[in-house]
C-alpha cells in the first residue's frame, strides 16, 4: 500500500485501550478547533493568492482536457484510500502526490489548485465528512501552493544544475509534510497530542512513501512523454499499481476486521465484569443498556455506517431497549415493547443472516420502515440466542453513499452478530451460575454463600449488623407425614411470608432445611428480638395444603456484631453460630425468642470440645466403664450387671452421660462408643466364665446402631472372637429409638434376636408402651421406668402402673426388670408383685471394674445352681 495524503476527521476518537469510543469532543478544544480551521483557510488563501500572482499564467487549448484529467486523477486518488484511526484522528491515506506531480509538470498553478478542490472537497461531501471542510480546504490550498511555489523558486535558482524535474519533484515532497504538519497540529488542539518521536517517525514514513509516490508519478509521465505508446505501458503499470492496492487493501480491511471482532469481544467481556451484581438483586439484572455503547460505536466505525442501531431484550420480561451510535434516531423509530422485534417489517428476518435492504429496490413496509428511520440503505441482522431472539443489529447507510455497504461489509456484520449473540448467551448463563450460587433454589432467597457476602459487605462498611436465625418447627413430622414435597410448600411459604413481613430491602437467606437467615442493618438488639417474635408469629400461622391444615411453629435467635467485627469477615460465621446457639437456648428454655449471651457460648465450645477430643478419650482411658449389679428376686441372686459409661475429663472432671452421650449420638461416634462398651463387656462376661461365674451384661444401644444393618455381624464376630454364649449378651433399646424409624430398625432387631442375645426395652412406660406394641418388638425383657418404683410408696397411681407392667410382661412371657430400687419397701413390694429382676441403689450403685469385683467379694456368697455352675447370692 502506497501512503500520502492525510485529512483530518477530528469527529473520530480514540480510548486507551481500544475499542475507540465516539464521544463528543470538549466545546472548549472545539471552539479552537474552529478558530484553527479558519486561521488555516486563510493562510491557505493567502498563500494560494501569493502564489498565484507570483507565477505566471499561460491558457492553452490542451488545459481543456488535461484540467478535467487531473481533476478525475486526484478524484481517484481519494477513493483509494485506507483509513487509519490514530487517537483523535482519522487518517485518510491516498495517492494524490501521482496527479500533484503531474500537474506541476503539465498544467498551470489556477488549473491544479481548482482540480485538487474539486475532486478534495467533493469526495468529503460524498462521505458525508463535510463538517470540516473549512479546515480541509485550507490544507488543500497548501498542500497545492507551496509545491508550485517551490517547484518554481528550484527551477529558478538551478536552472543549469539541476534537470527539469527536480523542482517538481522536491515541491510535491513538501505536500504530504505540509498535510502531516497541519494534522499533528490540529491533534495537538483536540487534547490527543502525539509524542515528538512518535511525530518523527510518522513524518519520515509520509515523507518516504510521498517519495514512492512521486517517483511513480514522474516515471509514468516520463514514459508516456518520451516513449511511442508510452501511455499504454504507463496504463498497464497503473492498472497493476491499483491491483495491488485492491490486494493489499483488502488484507488490511481483513485485519482491522479481525480487530473489530477482538474490540467487540473486549468490550463485552469488560462489560460483563463491570455488571457483577450485588447477591441480594434478582438475576435478571445482569446487563444495562449503556454497557453496549462501546461495542455499537465500534461496529459503526468498521463499517463506516452513519448509524448503528442495537435492540436488544435485557429485560426477562420481553422490553426491547435500542441504542445508537452515530447521528441521532428519529423517536418514530424507537421500538419498544416485548413484540417489537416482530412487529416491525425490518427487523422480521427468519434464521440468522445478515439482510439488505435500499429504498429504491425495498418493498412498500420496508420502504416506509427505512424512510422512518431516515435511512436510504440499511443492514440488518437478528441475534439469536441458543432458544430465543435476542435483538437485532442495524447499520444504516455508508458514509461513502454512492458506494454502499459491500460483501465485506455483510460477512463482518454476520460475524460480529454471532459473537454478540454467543457472548449474551454466555453473560446469561453465567448470571445465571453466579445468581445459582448466592440463591436457593427452592425458595429463591438467598443461600449460606449469599448470606455471608451480604453480611460481609455491611461488616466492611462499618455498621453494626444483627444476625436473626429463625427455624421452622413441626417441619420434619410434616415431611414424614405428608412427604417431602409437601414440606417443601411449607418451607416456600414461610420464606414468602418472612419475606413479605420484612420487605425486599433486608437479606433474608434459607440456610439449611427449615432454618431462615435475616440480616438486620443499624438495629438494637431490642427491635432484633421484635422482628423475631413478628416473624415467629408469622410463619406460626397454619399452612393450608389443599384440604389440609398443618400447624407449625417458629423459634428464632439473634447475634450482634461489635464494630471491630468489620475487620474480620469469619466474624460472620460466628453471627451465624451465636445466633445457632441462642436458637438452641430458646428451643430448651421454650421460649420464642432468645438473644445470645457469652455463657452461651462456653456452653457450644465445650460441647464442641467433647465431640472433638471424645475419639482420644477412648485411646487414653479416660472413658471407662462401670458395672451396676442385677438381682433376681426373690432369691438374691446376681444375675449379671448393666454396664454404664463413664468419662473423666482432665479439664472437667467427672462428666454426667447425660451431658455427652446425646453429644455423641448426635455426631455420629456412637458407634466407637456402643463398640468401646460392648467389648468392655464381653471381656468381662469372658472373665466371669474362667470363674465358673455365668453372669451377663446389658448395653445399651442408640437410635443410630438400631439404624445400621452392619451391627448385627459386628455383634457376632465380637461374641465369636471372646467364645461368648449370646444369651449372656443383653442389649438395652428405649421405645423412642425403635418407633423412630421403624421400618429400619425392626430388620436389625429381627437380626440380634435370631444370634440369641437378650433384647431388653429400657424405661418401659414412658414412651409407646402397648400390648399391641410388645407383641411385635423381638424382645425378651422389659425395664419398668425408674420414675415408677421411685414413685409406688407415695403414689398408689404409680404402684398401679408397676403391677400392670408386671403383669403385662408376664404374659407374653417376658422377663421383666425393675430399675431404681432404692429402699427395701419398694424391693419388698416387687416381689409381691412377682417381679423378675431388681436393680437399684439399694443394691449397688455403679461401680468401676475392680470395686465390683470386691463388691461382689464382700456382698455375696457362692453357692452351686442347679447345673452345677456358681452362683452368687446376695448377702443381707
Amino acid at each position: 500500500m502506497i501512503e500520502s495524503h492525510h485529512t483530518l476527521d477530528p469527529e473520530a476518537t480514540l480510548d486507551t485501550p481500544r475499542p475507540p469510543v465516539r464521544a463528543e469532543v470538549d466545546p472548549a478544544r472545539r471552539r479552537v478547533f474552529t478558530a484553527f480551521s479558519m486561521g488555516t483557510l486563510l493562510v491557505g488563501l493567502l498563500v494560494s493568492g501569493l502564489t498565484s500572482s507570483f507565477l505566471d499564467f499561460s491558457y492553452n487549448s490542451n488545459l481543456l482536457y488535461i484540467g478535467p484529467l487531473l481533476a478525475i486523477g486526484f478524484l481517484v486518488a481519494e477513493q483509494l484510500t485506507i483509513d487509519v484511526d490514530v487517537k483523535r484522528v482519522g487518517w485518510t491515506i491516498s495517492f494524490t502526490e501521482i496527479p500533484l506531480i503531474l500537474g506541476l509538470l503539465t498544467a498551470p498553478f489556477e488549473v491544479v489548485l481548482a482540480a485538487n478542490l474539486l475532486a478534495g472537497l467533493g469526495a468529503q461531501v460524498g462521505r458525508r465528512a463535510a463538517t470540516h471542510v473549512v479546515y480541509n480546504a485550507g490544507v488543500m490550498c497548501l498542500e497545492i501552493a507551496v509545491p508550485f511555489a517551490v517547484a518554481t523558486a528550484v527551477q529558478r535558482s538551478l536552472p543549469q544544475l539541476a534537470p527539469e524535474w527536480f523542482g517538481p519533484v522536491l515541491g510535491t515532497l513538501t505536500s504530504p509534510l505540509i498535510s502531516c504538519a497541519f494534522a499533528l497540529a490540529a491533534l495537538h488542539v483536540l487534547g490527543g497530542a502525539m509524542r515528538v518521536s512518535a511525530a518523527g517517525r510518522l513524518s519520515v514514513r509520509t515523507l518516504a512513501v510521498g517519495l514512492l509516490n512521486t517517483s511513480v508519478g514522474l516515471i509514468g509521465y516520463e514514459v508516456a512523454k518520451s516513449t511511442r505508446w508510452g501511455w499504454l505501458l504507463v496504463a498497464l503499470v497503473a492498472v497493476a499499481v491499483v491491483g495491488l492496492y485492491r490486494a493489499y487493501s483488502g488484507l488490511l480491511r481483513e485485519q482491522r476486521d479481525l480487530e473489530a471482532l477482538s474490540d467487540v469481544s473486549l468490550s463485552v467481556a469488560r462489560s460483563g465484569q463491570a455488571a457483577v451484581r450485588n447477591p441480594s438483586e434478582p438475576e435478571e439484572n445482569t446487563t444495562s443498556v449503556s454497557e453496549w455503547e462501546p461495542v455499537a460505536e465500534r461496529i459503526r466505525e468498521q463499517l463506516n455506517a452513519t448509524r448503528v442501531v442495537l435492540r436488544l431484550r435485557l429485560d426477562p420480561r420481553g422490553e426491547v431497549s435500542t441504542l445508537v451510535a452515530g447521528e441521532p434516531l428519529p423517536e418514530a423509530a424507537r421500538i419498544a415493547g416485548p413484540h417489537a422485534l416482530r412487529d416491525d417489517p425490518l427487523l422480521q428476518l427468519p434464521g440468522s443472516h445478515v439482510r439488505s435492504f435500499r429504498t429504491l429496490e425495498a418493498p412498500d413496509e420496508v420502504r416506509r420502515a427505512l424512510r422512518m428511520r431516515g435511512a436510504y440503505e440499511s443492514l440488518v441482522v437478528p441475534l439469536r440466542g441458543a432458544s430465543q431472539l435476542l435483538g437485532a443489529v442495524e447499520a444504516h447507510d455508508r458514509v461513502s453513499r454512492w458506494r454502499g455497504f459491500g460483501r465485506a461489509d455483510v460477512r463482518l456484520l454476520h460475524t460480529l452478530a454471532s459473537h454478540l449473540a454467543t457472548a449474551m448467551d454466555n453473560r446469561r448463563l453465567l448470571a445465571r451460575l453466579r445468581h445459582d450460587a448466592y440463591h436457593d433454589l427452592l425458595t429463591g432467597l438467598l443461600n449460606r454463600a449469599g448470606f455471608r457476602e451480604m453480611a460481609a459487605e455491611e461488616l466492611r462498611a462499618g455498621r453494626t449488623a444483627v444476625v436473626l436465625r429463625v427455624d421452622l418447627d413441626l417441619l420434619t413430622t410434616v415431611s414424614e407425614a405428608l412427604g417431602y414435597t409437601w414440606g417443601d410448600r411449607i418451607v416456600v411459604a414461610a420464606g414468602q411470608r418472612m419475606l413479605d413481613e420484612l420487605g425486599p430491602e433486608v437479606p433474608l437467606a434459607r440456610l439449611e432445611a427449615n432454618s431462615f437467615a435475616v440480616l438486620l442493618s443499624d438495629h438494637t438488639e431490642e427491635q432484633a428480638h421484635a422482628v423475631g417474635e413478628r416473624l415467629c408469629e408469622v410463619i406460626g400461622e397454619s399452612y393450608p395444603l389443599d384440604r389440609l391444615v398443618v400447624e407449625a411453629g417458629g423459634v428464632a435467635g439473634y447475634s450482634s456484631s461489635a464494630p471491630s467485627d468489620a475487620e474480620n469477615e469469619n466474624d460472620i460465621d460466628t453471627l451465624l453460630q451465636h445466633a445457632d446457639v441462642a436458637v438452641r437456648a430458646a428451643r430448651n428454655a421454650k421460649d420464642v425468642v432468645r438473644g445470645y449471651a457469652p455463657a452461651m457460648g462456653q456452653v457450644f465450645l465445650r460441647r464442641f470440645q467433647l465431640v472433638t477430643q471424645f475419639r482420644q478419650a477412648l485411646d487414653t482411658g479416660q472413658v471407662e466403664v462401670h458395672y451396676q449389679p442385677k438381682v433376681a428376686l426373690p432369691g438374691r441372686q446376681v444375675i449379671g450387671a448393666e454396664a454404664l459409661v463413664r468419662w473423666w475429663h482432665p479439664e472437667y472432671g467427672r462428666l454426667d452421660p447425660d451431658e455427652f452421650v446425646p453429644v455423641v449420638e448426635a455426631t455420629g461416634l456412637v458407634d466407637a462408643l456402643t463398640s468401646f462398651v460392648m467389648e468392655r463387656a464381653l471381656i468381662k462376661v469372658r472373665e466371669w466364665m474362667d470363674r465358673d461365674l455365668r453372669m451377663s451384661v446389658a448395653v445399651n444401644l442408640s437410635v443410630r446402631n438400631l439404624n445400621d444393618e452392619s451391627f448385627p455381624d459386628r455383634v457376632a464376630e465380637a461374641l465369636l472372637r471372646h467364645d461368648v454364649p449370646p444369651e449372656l449378651l443383653t442389649f438395652e433399646l428405649t421405645e423412642s429409638s425403635v418407633m423412630e424409624e421403624p421400618e429400619r430398625s425392626m430388620p436389625v432387631l429381627r437380626r440380634l434376636h435370631a444370634l440369641g442375645v437378650v433384647l431388653a426395652v429400657d424405661d418401659f412406660g414412658t414412651g409407646y408402651s402397648s400390648l399391641a406394641y410388645l407383641r411385635t418388638l423381638p424382645v425378651d425383657e422389659v425395664k419398668i421406668d425408674k420414675s415408677f418404683v421411685l414413685g409406688m410408696g407415695t403414689d398408689l397411681s404409680d404402684m398401679a402402673v408397676v403391677r400392670t407392667i408386671v403383669e403385662l410382661g408376664h404374659s407374653l412371657d417376658l422377663v421383666v426388670v425393675a430399675e431404681g430400687v432404692e429402699d427395701d419397701a419398694a424391693r419388698d413390694q416387687l416381689v409381691g408383685m412377682r417381679c423378675d429382676i431388681a436393680q437399684g441403689y439399694l443394691i449397688s450403685r455403679p461401680l468401676p471394674e475392680d470395686r465390683f469385683e470386691a463388691w461382689l467379694q464382700a456382698r455375696t456368697v457362692k453357692a452351686r445352681g442347679p447345673k452345677s455352675e456358681t452362683v452368687l447370692t446376695l448377702v443381707h
